[in-house]
């Protein structure tokens, strides 16, 4: 009698581990960077009716990157999340450190339980509120396939070749950037290639949301590609 294959847990999550970087790797980067009115979360998408990027709830934006089902899947989650939250309590309750917990909380025990984990990062943003003084500064947290989170200052990038995008941002980035200002460096770093020839990623090409703190209401909004070129020629 042949007795079942054995795989210590090691190697089983490292296997599981290697499996969802390579997945997430297949995918194109993006990038979250505070500028001095609000946070801007940048795509390189080709799709017209895949995003990759979007609004939670009023002061908070999502990004994901890797198996689009999957971190579909997250958002919707956030989604229905932050709503129940908000009606339960109140909107000003609902913030981004508790949705980045939860979605850690899920992608996690997917990672562990499971044979198969996401193939997923994401970003979840929440603009500064000026009306609280424990709110006033931007968020952005994000929440890799193993469910491990991390609290990012000023810039984030997830998906493709991660490390050397968050060098190239470490090097470009300043803070207190403008608007305009911010736009054209998340191009350069999508568009950015270490040790390889510049590419050009067209305007169409590019997903742009952004978390606006001077915006009335709900802060979120998304760019067309005309307002995209203008800021960009500017």
């Amino acid at each position: 009698m042949v007795g079942p294959m054995y795989v210590s847990p090691e190697q089983w999550m490292q296997d599981k581990a290697e499996f969802a970087r390579k997945g997430i790797a297949r995918g194109r980067s993006i990038v979250a960077m505070e500028y001095n009115n609000g946070i801007v979360l940048m795509a390189e998408n080709a799709s017209a009716s895949l995003n990759k990027l979007g609004e939670l709830y009023d002061r908070i934006g999502f990004a994901g990157v890797g198996k689009f089902s999957e971190f579909e899947q997250m958002r919707k989650a956030g989604v229905r999340y932050c709503d129940v939250t908000g009606f339960a309590y109140s909107r000003d309750d609902v913030r981004a450190r508790a949705l980045a917990n939860s979605f850690s909380q899920s992608i996690g025990d997917v990672f562990t339980r499971e044979p198969k984990p996401f193939e997923v990062e994401i970003i979840v943003a929440e603009v500064g509120d000026d009306r609280f003084d424990d709110r006033a500064e931007n968020s952005i947290y994000r929440v890799q396939f193993d469910g491990a989170i991390t609290d990012e200052k000023g810039f984030c990038s997830i998906g493709g070749d991660h490390e050397d995008m968050q060098k190239y941002l470490k090097q470009e980035y300043r803070d207190g950037l403008s608007y305009e200002e911010v736009l054209k460096l998340g191009r350069k770093a999508l568009e950015h290639i270490p040790d390889g020839e510049a590419r050009s990623i067209p305007i169409d090409n590019l997903e742009v949301g952004v978390l606006d703190r001077t915006r009335e209401g709900r802060k979120f909004r998304r760019l067309t590609t005309e307002e995209l070129q203008e800021a960009l020629n500017s």
